[in-house]
């Protein structure tokens, strides 16, 4: 063990194997094959790591001690299984006679890593979405199923059969660390940042439940960004995401008081912005706008940066955000990102013009159940004057939503124009 290691604590432990979790399991899925089966002792050596690291101290080589370990639980696990036999010799199929005879698990080339591949794979597209997004926080995130559960606030059973399933559909498409090249990597490569952008948003304003957000969602969401962005640090749409992630998690401390109520962007204290991240975030988006045609994460970054570089809500360039959402919406089509130009029409165009894209807006579908168009409705007829209008609008979008700070919010704001 290194000296300087055994004093680095649990969150420097924590932070380390969360880096090596995606390594170590391809390392042993390259070896032995049998996903499922290497997955979950890649689990149980990162649960030994952590119970003993912090006390011990780091290895030498901590990627090579996680592989060890989780070779180890691996033929532990087959033995013990009442289908040893059957499971053995589909270990011995999968594994070359010459890998049988050949150095230890850990010796894997220090300079491999096949984690890429990996984050591809559980963004399979026979995947569903909430599969992608559990199967991806634990096989390449690191997380136990116990930490991804309470994330979302579901039952660990019911997160448990979640990745269950999809490893199901995992084993079935047969991984085998083959890139997939052209448009098919093209499109297996927006999968995969639309899961860590629905993973971001989730943590950074919770669906359910009594918190409005969850910050370890929002920070694995980065730190899986921000490890993909240096994987493929040309690839601008992913730049954009990481800026977008960056400059809009940097509000996270002025977008709540401290009994949790919810603070809109117009009344937060901006002095309680992250700076660094917000100086990070706009140095990745101004770097990656013009290598090319900009994708919707670069545009949506730019927004965040207009928002981000404005000392006041009354200072906020709204034309030149209102362009990008123009631009946005000509490119990726989407009643939210409508729903967000209303807001710019508004602020720039007046009230009036901003209600009159939301009653187009109504009569999509995809909103018609969707309390946040109802509360920003009720925002611009407050704007326009129209208080009783707006006290009803906000109510009804209070009933609507599974967020209890949300929903505290929305009455309180209904209540406000109802009582003038």
């Amino acid at each position: 063990m290194t000296a300087g290691a055994a004093a680095s604590g649990r969150g420097g432990v924590e932070d380390l194997l969360r880096e090596l979790a995606p390594q170590v399991l391809t390392a042993l899925v390259r070896r032995y094959g049998q996903f499922h089966l290497c997955e979950d002792a890649s689990q149980e050596a990162l649960l030994a790591a952590a119970l003993q690291w912090p006390a011990d101290g780091i290895p030498e080589n901590p990627r090579g001690w996680l592989i060890t370990v989780a070779a180890r639980r691996l033929m532990d696990q087959v033995r013990s299984e009442r289908s040893r036999r059957n499971r053995e010799e589909l270990i011995a199929v999968a594994t070359p006679q010459s890998e049988m005879l050949g150095p230890p698990a850990d010796a894997e080339p220090a300079d491999r890593d096949d984690s890429l591949a990996l984050l591809f794979g559980c963004c399979h597209p026979d995947l569903s979405s909430p599969s992608q997004i559990a199967l991806t926080l634990r096989a390449v995130g690191g997380l136990s199923t116990a930490q991804i559960a309470a994330a979302f606030g579901v039952p660990e059973a019911t997160m448990a059969q979640r990745i269950s399933r999809a490893k199901q559909v995992f084993i079935q498409t047969r991984f085998d660390f083959t890139l997939p090249a052209g448009t098919e990597r093209t499109e297996r490569l927006r999968a995969v940042l639309h899961v860590l952008y629905l993973v971001f948003n989730e943590g950074y304003t919770a669906s359910d439940g009594d918190q409005l957000t969850v910050p370890a969602l929002s920070h694995e969401a980065i730190r899986l960004t921000r490890w993909l962005h240096r994987l493929l640090p040309d690839d601008s749409e992913v730049a954009g995401l990481l800026a977008l992630m960056l400059l809009t998690d940097a509000r996270r401390a002025a977008r709540t008081l401290p009994d949790g109520s919810l603070v809109p962007l117009a009344e937060q204290d901006r002095r309680l912005w992250n700076r660094a991240q917000i100086g990070e975030g706009i140095a990745l988006v101004s770097a990656a706008l013009p290598r090319g045609q900009a994708g919707p994460y670069q545009l949506q970054a730019a927004i965040a940066a207009v928002h981000d570089e404005a000392a006041t809500m009354a200072d906020t360039d709204w034309p030149q955000i209102l362009s990008l959402y123009e631009l946005l919406e000509l490119l990726a089509p989407n009643p939210f990102t409508t729903l967000n130009r209303a807001v710019a029409v508004a602020m720039v165009h007046g009230p009036e013009a901003g209600l009159r894209v939301l009653s187009e807006l109504a009569a999509d579908k995809r909103m018609a159940q969707y309390h946040r168009l109802l509360a920003t409705r009720a925002h611009l007829e407050e704007l326009a004057g129209d208080r009783k209008a707006a006290a009803a609008d906000y109510l009804e979008a209070a009933r609507r939503t599974t967020s209890l700070p949300e929903r505290r919010y929305l009455a309180v704001q209904a209540a406000r124009l109802g009582s003038a």
